[in-house]
């Protein structure tokens, strides 16, 4: 006897299979999600170890932060501490920092290795290349910033003030100055990486960077302007390094363009 199937057996069978192809769709889903999850918990872990390791020397690491400061202060004159709270959160905060800043080439290994898997051979090949660069020249700007930069800085407002008022800087707020500087400056010298990205991509051309030349000029001193105190000699020292960086960008980017055409003809 053959088995005869009614018109609401027939409805069901297609239901059941648009069912299957949604949890089938969902699964990769939730596994990169998972995997997500994992890789921010490993990041979370580092951050915290390190954390763990540094905050015994949390006052020595304050103490090294603000020594291009200290090294200006007239004679007699100290930093301060205006809320109660500030001698312990202080130190914390950037403890905390610090500890995010060194374990960054984890961090970005940890999205690498989420997002590798999706790319192509020869896009790994120019990736990874990128990727230590970034890192290296994250740690530059930082190390420009507290060698070159600050001196420079702290020099000169300790010398402009108005004779007889003593400069005394609340710890604080001279934290979040320094931070914000070395932001700026980390971020100011990924600019050849993002030039090189952005010309690998064809989002643009070297041509067309170098014809527009002029404009990345003025935008670096805005950039310069907006990402640094309000005074001159940050924006100087923070726009003129972009615009360097951008011409190696773009000295870089050239060179992959010609491998890459020499690569297509062959």
């Amino acid at each position: 006897m053959t088995k005869t199937t009614t018109p609401k057996e027939e409805n069901k069978q297609p239901e059941a299979s648009n069912a299957d192809q949604l949890v089938a769709k969902a699964q990769p889903l939730i596994q990169h999600l998972v995997e997500l999850r994992n890789r921010l918990l490993h990041i979370v872990v580092a951050i915290l170890l390190i954390f763990c390791g540094l905050y015994y020397f949390a006052n020595d690491l304050y103490l090294l932060i603000s020594e291009p400061l200290r090294a200006f202060l007239p004679e007699g004159a100290t930093m301060i501490a205006t809320d109660v709270t500030s001698p312990f959160f202080t130190p914390f905060k950037l403890t905390l920092m610090t500890s995010v800043f060194i374990s960054m080439p984890y961090i970005l290994f940890q999205i690498w290795s989420f997002i590798a898997p999706a790319m192509y051979a020869k896009e790994k090949r120019l990736a990874i290349p990128l990727l230590l660069s970034s890192i290296v020249l994250f740690y530059l700007g930082m190390a420009f910033a507290y060698f070159v930069v600050f001196p420079l800085v702290f020099g000169f407002f300790t010398s402009a003030g108005p004779e007889g008022v003593t400069m005394m800087t609340d710890i604080s707020l001279y934290l979040d100055f320094v931070l914000k500087l070395f932001f700026a400056f980390g971020m100011a010298f990924e600019i050849p990486i993002a030039t090189i990205i952005l010309v690998t991509a064809g989002v643009t051309d070297t041509k067309s960077l170098s014809e527009k030349r002029p404009y990345i000029v003025v935008g670096c001193f805005v950039i310069g302007m907006l990402l640094t105190p309000p005074d001159v000699i940050s924006q100087t020292l923070l726009a003129i390094p972009m615009w360097m960086l951008f011409e190696t960008g773009i000295i870089f980017s050239k060179l992959i363009e010609k491998r890459s055409n020499t690569d297509t003809t062959e």
